[in-house]
Formats: C-alpha cells, sequence, structure tokens
C-alpha cells in the first residue's frame, strides 16, 4: 500500500478463500447473538461507536488523509459525517417494527422486519471509511452481520472501524474485514453463507458483482459510476454558482462518482462564468494533504493519474481547450516529489460527443458546455447511460423543481452540489445502480419482510 508522496506505507496480504470463509463464519456466529438483542439495545451499541469516533476524529482524519491523499480539512467532513450516520441508524434501531393487520372474525395477520444474516459491503477508494460507515450503519441496526472488503488502494482506516466496533461492545467478528483484490471479492460473493451484497465502485465491476450474486440469488446494493449534469441559468447567483461548479467537480482531487463534471452554462453568462471558475480554479491550493490550508491533495495511484492524463490529452485532440490546469504538479517539499499530484483542470470548447464529455474520467477534470434553451439542456443532461447525480442552479424555484423533475438521476441538487447529509437516501438511476444508501430507504435493503396469518377461528376446508 502506498501514500500520496508515492512512499510504501505498510505490506498487507490479501485475504484468500480460506481467510473469507473464517471471516464468514465468524460473522454468522456474532449474528447469532446480535439478531436477538432489541432495536435499543443495539441502538446503544452503536451511539458507543459514534462516540469514539467523534472523540478521535482528528486522528482517524489523519489516517483517512494518508490513506487516500484526500485533504485533512475534506477528511474531518468524512469523519464527521460517519460518526453521524452511526448515530442516526441507532436512531432508527429501536423504532423498527412491522404492521399488524385486522382480519375478518378476529382472525389478524403481522409482518415482521427481520435482518438478512451476513451481509457484504466492498467498498471503493475515494470515501474508505465513510462508505464502511454508510453501509456497516443500516446493517448492524437492522441486526445484519457485515463482512467489509476495502479497496487494496486504501486498507487502512476500515480496519480502525472494525476495532471501534470492538471497543463499543459488538459481539466479537460482527464487523470483520477482508484485506484483498478481485479474487477476494469474488471468493466472498460465491461464499454461499452470504446474504446480501453491497458494492460501491465502478459499472464494469458492478455488472460482475451482479453475475455472481445471481448464482446464489443474493440481493445487491450497487452504488456505481456517474457523469452528472450540472446546469446553470443565468438567473442564478453567479458567485453561489461557480461555488458549487467547484465542489461539483474538485472534491477528493475530482474522485467523486456524483461529481458534476458536464456543467451546462446557459449561452448569455458563459464568458462571465468560465473567467470566474478558471480564476477560482487557480487558486486552489495543492500540496501536502495534511497542512492546514491544502484544499486539493494527491490523486490514488500512479495508474489512475495517467489515465486521468490520457484523458484531458484525447480532449485536446479532440477539440477542447484546456483553460486551465490539467499538468502535473511537483509540490516544493521534496518529500513530496513522487506524488500524484495535477492541477485541477477546467475545459472549454466542449461537445457532447467527445470523450471527456461522455465518460467518467474521476480526476480534477471539468467539462463546460453552452445551452439555450431549458428544453433543449435537459434533453442533454439524459443523453448519457449513467443516472447518479444531477444539479441546478437559478433563482426561479418553478423552474428549479421543474428541472429536476425531469433528470433522470437518483440524487438531484438545486442551488448546491455534493451535499450528503446521512438522513437523504442516497443512489442511482440507470447504469449508476439500484438501491439506496443512507435514509430510512436503506432499512429496506438490509432487512425482508416475514407475514404472518392467525386464524382465531377453525379452518374452512374445500376438502
Amino acid at each position: 500500500f502506498q501514500m500520496c508522496s508515492g512512499r510504501v506505507l505498510c505490506k498487507l496480504p490479501c485475504s484468500g478463500e480460506k481467510e473469507v470463509d473464517l471471516a464468514v463464519q465468524s460473522a454468522k456466529a456474532a449474528f447469532k447473538i446480535w439478531s436477538q438483542k432489541s432495536g435499543m439495545e443495539r441502538c446503544r451499541v452503536m451511539l458507543e461507536a459514534a462516540r469514539i469516533i467523534r472523540e478521535q476524529r482528528e486522528e482517524i482524519a489523519t489516517m483517512e488523509t494518508i490513506n487516500n491523499g484526500k485533504s485533512i480539512f475534506e477528511a474531518r467532513v468524512d469523519i464527521d459525517i460517519s460518526w453521524q450516520c452511526l448515530e442516526y441508524y441507532a436512531g432508527l434501531a429501536g423504532s423498527l417494527a412491522g404492521e399488524h393487520i385486522q382480519l375478518p372474525g378476529g382472525s389478524f395477520g403481522y409482518t415482521r422486519r427481520e435482518p438478512l444474516g451476513v451481509c457484504v459491503g466492498i467498498g471503493a477508494w475515494n470515501y474508505p471509511f465513510q462508505i464502511a460507515c454508510w453501509k456497516a450503519g443500516p446493517a448492524l441496526a437492522c441486526g445484519n452481520a457485515m463482512v467489509f472488503k476495502p479497496s487494496p488502494f486504501t486498507p487502512v482506516s476500515v480496519v480502525r472501524l472494525a476495532e471501534i466496533f470492538t471497543e463499543a461492545g459488538v459481539p466479537k467478528g460482527l464487523f470483520n474485514v477482508v484485506q484483498g483484490g478481485a479474487a477476494t471479492g469474488q471468493f466472498l460473493c460465491h461464499h454461499p453463507d452470504v446474504a446480501k451484497i453491497s458494492f460501491t465502485g465502478s459499472v464494469p465491476t458492478g455488472m460482475k458483482i451482479m453475475e455472481m450474486a445471481a448464482k446464489g440469488i443474493k440481493p445487491v446494493t450497487l452504488e456505481l459510476g456517474g457523469k452528472s449534469p450540472l446546469i446553470i441559468f443565468s438567473d442564478c447567483s453567479l458567485e453561489n454558482a461557480v461555488n458549487g461548479a467547484l465542489m461539483a467537480n474538485f472534491l477528493t482531487q475530482g474522485e467523486v462518482c456524483c461529481n458534476g463534471t458536464r456543467v451546462f452554462v446557459e449561452r448569455k453568462i458563459l464568458d462571465t462564468f468560465t473567467k470566474e471558475v478558471v480564476k477560482r480554479t487557480q487558486k486552489i491550493k495543492i500540496g501536502d494533504p495534511l497542512l492546514e490550508d491544502t484544499r486539493m491533495g494527491a490523486l490514488i495511484n500512479r495508474p489512475h493519474l495517467d489515465r486521468v492524463q490520457g484523458f484531458i490529452k484525447q480532449a485536446k485532440e479532440q477539440g477542447a481547450e484546456v483553460l486551465c490546469g490539467g499538468d502535473l504538479y511537483v509540490p516544493d517539499d521534496p518529500k513530496l516529489k513522487n506524488g500524484y499530484y495535477m492541477r485541477p483542470c477546467v475545459l472549454g470548447n466542449c461537445k457532447d460527443d467527445m470523450t471527456c464529455v461522455k465518460e467518467e474520467i474521476f480526476g480534477p477534470v471539468m467539462s463546460i458546455l453552452p445551452f439555450d434553451t431549458e428544453e433543449e439542456v435537459l434533453e442533454r443532461a439524459n443523453a448519457t447511460k449513467y443516472g447518479l447525480a444531477g444539479g441546478v442552479f437559478t433563482r426561479d424555484i418553478q423552474k428549479a423543481h421543474r428541472v429536476v423533475a425531469a433528470l433522470k438521476a437518483g440524487m438531484c441538487f438545486i442551488n448546491n452540489y455534493n451535499v450528503s447529509p446521512v438522513e437523504l437516501p442516497f443512489g442511482g438511476y440507470k447504469s449508476s445502480g439500484f438501491g439506496r444508501e443512507n435514509g430510512r430507504a436503506a432499512i429496506e435493503y438490509y432487512s425482508q419482510l416475514k407475514t404472518v396469518c392467525v386464524e382465531m377461528g377453525d379452518v374452512e376446508s374445500v376438502f
């Protein structure tokens, strides 16, 4: 495992079939204990885990910065969202309930909301700790156990989460971590004792996971990629729209699945908006992510940096204009000279059929596209296989609601972007996946309904 300076931090062995089986069996044993606890008992343990994370916020954020390369400023926000997530689901744990339905003649039926069993979480490398909490929160609240596999590029912080759950009092083995790449993921997906798989990552990997899950008829939640539209109307607050565009493109070095990387700008404000975005982008402080004033750290690894650079090169060849950035950045600190840094990039003169506009780059690259009418921009915004997110900036609130209603996307923003409160469901349409994380909606994906029909009289036989 390498950190953002390009230096090897530690070496971790991959979990093979034997280790995966041990993790699942251990989780299965813990599930028997945990699933029998009341919602309030589970609530108290989860609140304790949230308290420990809140108390150790600085230490965990530092670990996450080293783990991922994002700025310490952002890592702190991730850790705050993480403990809030556990607190939120702790609050829901005691309220999980079924229904009582009155039937004729004094008979009745009722439903029970029951846990699934051992759930598998497979995380991405852009929000390692936060994604693990987003998956573990509803899973544990519903009474499940979880085996979690972080990305091999960010293996460290999730191990700390497992320790925190143990300290908080969950049964031993309830939240297990296995390390590894595709092979480890395959062992998890094929394991007969796994009840459900929740995956965050790329579309091609999501398709493979769905195929593997189908063999065991296991339910899956898929939170996949995006190429989300951000629509900026001329009647917006310009400063707010510029802030929104920066938030929609450059958080975590642009490595965010719901980023609004296709920025559609109404033609009459195109020049003003572009000039301001370029000016602000050039001021973004890049460098050592552990320094307080750094706003952009290092990309995840060398192959990914090369891939992002390849997209920019191709964009230029296809006629896009690099308005700023896009080149490699070498920090002053000699210890960081081998790090995976680049300057955030704004592309102008973009067309809908360019690769940089159609494909997910997953780096700090913004494509600006002009538009003339609401009808036209909606058609172009929806002309993609993805449907994770979308945003609109306008002072006309009726237009705002009209536009988000027409966007084929699971998470929409009005006059803001990349705000993900744990109370609100998060997930995609189309190739961006299905199922939801966060909010009450996630409970549906970590539990199953049992129906019980009770006869209070004699059975009327037709035989």
